[in-house]
């Protein structure tokens, strides 16, 4: 898999060095540079060209805003996910309208980030891979559409994520045999408590089943499935 480049704009440290590490946990992305000023960013981005940058507002020398300006000006083919402190309306609205991919509030985890990274990921092979694209493949993209066939899911409750619920429901979607909760996480890359979480809302909206398996002693193992007739 072709490595997706990263580059960091962030003026703390020891926030750089979490978003580094966060970003690296999700294949294939490789951070190859962080910068704490507009001016050294802007001369990076320009020489060395990124895929994708993680950009931080509030700057001890610039503004991250008006870095993603300069960014559309010179037309440089990068994607921008805004990860920062600044929460107010007009800021939020000024980083969609200069075309950010998602804007991320601090603090934050590394599920969220995760999920930024993934929707950028998939919709770059989308556009890689399609002369033309359908209404149907860009309904799967939540800055588009609500999930496909899951309408009654449009209001998700709080800690519940688009992608990672797309990502659990594809992949049971694509196996024969119910798995367990561990299985599933191990899989996936998640942690079996966020596994366990979203496979148990899946099951109250009846978008998955769960059986049960009892051994000689302890508690019963689960295991789910996509709700379909074979399973």
């Amino acid at each position: 898999m072709e490595i997706v480049k990263v580059y960091i704009v962030e003026d703390d440290p020891m926030v750089a060095s979490i978003n580094r590490q966060f970003t690296e946990r999700v294949v294939p992305f490789k951070v190859i540079g962080s910068s704490a000023s507009e001016t050294e960013a802007l001369e990076k981005i320009r020489e060395i060209k990124p895929d994708l940058v993680l950009l931080d507002i509030i700057l001890f020398n610039g503004n991250g805003l008006n870095l993603l300006r300069q960014i559309r000006k010179e037309n440089i083919p990068t994607d921008i996910i805004f990860v920062t402190a600044a929460k107010d309306p007009g800021t939020i609205r000024e980083a969609f309208r200069y075309g950010a991919i998602d804007y991320i509030i601090k603090p934050f985890n590394f599920e969220r980030l995760k999920q930024a990274l993934l929707i950028t990921l998939n919709l770059e092979k989308l556009f890689r891979e399609r002369n033309e694209i359908s209404q149907e493949e860009l309904d799967e993209y939540p800055r588009f559409a609500n999930l496909r066939g899951l309408n009654n899911l449009s209001s998700l409750p709080k800690g519940v994520h688009y992608l990672t619920l797309k990502q659990l429901l594809d992949y049971l979607d694509k196996q024969k045999d119910s798995l367990s909760c561990q299985q599933i996480a191990s899989n996936l890359t998640l942690s079996k408590i966020t596994t366990w979480r979203y496979l148990e809302y899946l099951v109250t909206k009846g978008k998955v089943k769960v059986t049960l398996e009892y051994g000689v002693i302890g508690r019963p193992t689960k295991y789910y499935c996509i709700t379909r007739k074979d399973c």
